[in-house]
């Protein structure tokens, strides 16, 4: 019987309606396009400015030092530290013999119960032998897909004996399955969504990651057969990702070769923009850890860079990026030590890429220096190398997902956020609230300033399209309806599908304003303003502008509730003599919920009101599921250390808000 096997409909999930799904047709008063984007970018560029001086203040083999100290520390404190080693409990359940080389298929629990499905390939010739990982990057089949079978076959026919196994989401190891109980959704998919619930704990996806690798090795250092005292890394895409930060990490890797992956963040923010969950540290740009400092992190230990001419991962970023780490290592006096082939190629873990991996591993290993070649290498099909009965290792009696690891850890987490709510002052718990958010006190956020671009008279009201600018490079779109007759009260009307959603003749804003109230109808960054992503995905059209912030080590929650708190001080104001501010009345809709809960929760002195309807209504839902639909635009790091959604909603005076059909994790209606 399968323990925490994930069952669900995929199919509906896909087709499910969002708001961020009508971000694609711009409003009258529309900002220019990804305004947030080109924001975030140029902070970017300005954190590697700065992480470029101290960079180049690099001269002793002693400072270098201390530079690798100090990032590795902010490494692992950015993917939220490592857990206690437990058993490996492994063993082998097959063997293949090949020509030239056999195969052991190979079971290990990385953490208890979270089983690592792996292949060890093992050279026909007389132990010990040198092992290599070699981590996979986003295939669907994980282990099995073609060019990992024929690296960790071309490692094994030149002495060197391949651990390739399954990350998460992959392979055997799917963690989210459909209704029929397969596997369902690609890698990338999979790792984002369980990211999204890992962000919220204060951690990243790739901790987990990186530790199925450093677990990896204290299996090969368990066998009799490996000698210990050489290990190899080399991984290709998200494999070369993998590669890159166990070589970092983890000094027990002698030698390394990460293939089709490193670049530039100068680059890769300006070309393709950020990648997939495992791929963006929380801070890490802030910090100043570049992909340089990966490969820094490794001198002066034995490393090659593998690049693809033609990959999506631009190359010019990789050269920047090798110039830098051959610096360092000539500094250290050891520059043969570093090297780089680029192979006229698209992004694949390519023949040509594969042989002088293998050339530089042996002359490093062995102290043979000749040419490889590499005849056809035939493989074989995913089902015979499976290493479990039924081929998924959640199927196994005992097995446990990252999703179950999460939720664990989210429960545990719970009684602390309880007591901390119930025994600290309110002042100092919302000040923790700003300090994980980012948020500024209203007294430190400029009034926007304001531009009507034109207006429209409709029957009983003025329609003004307007642009309000909180900060010199952000322009956010706005409705601003004023009644002929005004009560002197106003709203602030945030609608996650875009301010015209509810302003047509009749709707809902008109009933507002027919009511005597002034309302304001402003779409918050990355509403409508833009589109980085696929907006069919589970993360919503700018999950590229949330990761740039993350990168930066900023909420962009936080940016938004920052942005409602100006438009809110703004519409008290408006038309008003400054000594009596105007009451204003605030509505979250959607995915703009979550902002305008926190801006009321934080400054309830601002708004006399909140109403939130169709918001989410918890963020440990979001960790427990599977399945979350654009959440993660919206998530903050480490927020559940501390709080949840409904301790802002109790922080609130009970008459003071009203919660309208509330929403779970995938956008359905919950009770």
């Amino acid at each position: 019987m399968m323990s925490g096997l994930i069952v669900l409909v995929i199919v509906a999930f896909l087709v499910a309606p969002s708001f961020a799904q009508t971000a694609s047709q711009p409003g009258p008063s529309a900002a220019p396009a990804n305004i947030m984007g080109d924001h975030l970018r140029q902070q970017i560029h300005n954190a590697l400015a700065a992480r470029q001086q101290e960079y180049e203040a690099l001269k002793t083999p002693e400072q270098i030092t201390a530079y690798q100290q100090r990032r590795r520390s902010a490494m692992i404190e950015a993917l939220g530290g490592f857990p206690e080693k437990t058993p490996l409990n492994a063993k082998v359940t097959g063997k293949i013999q090949c020509d030239g080389y056999r195969i052991e298929k190979v079971l290990f629990e990385s953490r208890s119960g979270l089983v690592v499905s792996a292949l060890l390939y093992l050279p026909d010739a007389a132990p010990p032998y040198a092992a290599s990982l070699v981590p996979c990057g986003h295939s669907e089949n994980g282990k099995a897909y073609e060019s990992y079978q024929q690296a960790s076959i071309l490692l094994a026919r030149n002495g060197i004996a391949a651990l390739c196994y399954d990350p998460p989401g992959q392979g055997e190891r799917s963690q989210i399955f459909d209704q029929q109980g397969k596997p369902s959704l690609g890698p990338t998919v999979q790792h984002t969504l369980i990211g999204t619930g890992s962000i919220l704990l204060g951690r990243n996806i790739a901790a987990d990651l990186v530790w199925d690798g450093i677990r990896a090795i204290d299996y090969l250092q368990s066998r009799s057969d490996i000698d210990a005292s050489r290990i190899v890394c080399t991984g290709n895409s998200g494999g070369g990702t993998q590669t890159s930060y166990l070589m970092a990490l983890d000094t027990r890797i002698i030698c390394a070769v990460p293939c089709c992956y490193l670049t530039s963040f100068a680059r890769l923010v300006d070309t393709i923009g950020p990648q997939d969950a495992e791929q963006n540290l929380y801070g890490q740009l802030a910090f100043g850890l570049e992909h340089a400092d990966y490969a820094i992190l490794m001198a002066p230990r034995p490393l090659m860079f593998g690049i693809a001419t033609q990959d999506f991962f631009d190359v010019s970023g990789s050269w920047d990026n090798f110039r830098q780490t051959k610096r360092i290592y000539t500094r250290l006096g050891v520059p043969e030590r570093v090297d780089i082939v680029e192979v006229d190629l698209p992004h694949n873990f390519a023949r040509e890429l594969r042989m002088p991996m293998v050339q530089w591993m042996r002359s490093w290993l062995f102290n043979k220096h000749e040419p490889v070649g590499e005849d056809k290498i035939a493989v074989k099909p995913d089902a015979e190398l499976n290493c479990t009965p039924k081929g998924q290792v959640m199927w196994l009696d005992g097995a446990r997902s990252l999703i179950d690891l999460n939720s664990e850890m989210e429960t545990k987490l719970a009684p602390g956020r309880r007591e901390f709510w119930q025994k600290t002052p309110r002042p100092q718990v919302l000040q923790k609230v700003r300090q994980i958010t980012g948020v500024r006190p209203l007294s430190e956020l400029p009034l926007p300033a304001f531009e009507t671009l034109n207006r429209e008279q409709r029957e009983g009201y003025t329609l003004a399209n307007v642009l309000l600018r909180p900060e010199k490079d952000i322009a956010l779109p706005g409705m601003l309806f004023e009644p002929a007759k005004t009560t002197g009260d106003a709203c602030l009307y945030l609608n996650g599908g875009g301010k015209e959603v509810d302003a047509a003749p009749g709707g809902p804003i008109e009933a507002l304003v027919r009511q005597g109230r002034i309302v304001l109808a402003v779409d918050l960054p990355g509403i409508r303003q833009g589109s980085n992503g696929n907006s069919e995905s589970p993360f919503g059209p700018n999950f590229k502008d949330f990761y740039m912030a993350y990168l930066l080590g900023r909420s962009y929650l936080g940016m938004r509730v920052e942005y409602t708190l100006a438009c809110g001080q703004f519409l008290a104001q408006y038309g008003v003599a400054a000594q009596a501010p105007r009451p204003v009345h605030l509505v979250g809709i959607g995915e703009a919920g979550p902002a305008a809960l926190h801006a009321a929760a934080l400054q309830p002195d601002l708004f006399v009101s909140l109403r939130l309807d169709r918001s989410l209504r918890s963020w440990a839902e979001v960790v427990r599921s599977p399945l979350n639909r654009n959440q993660l635009i919206n998530a903050v790091h480490g927020a559940l250390r501390v709080y949840d959604l409904p301790d802002l909603i109790a922080a609130l005076p009970v008459d003071k808000v009203q919660i309208v059909e509330p929403l779970g994790p995938t956008g359905q209606q919950v009770k």
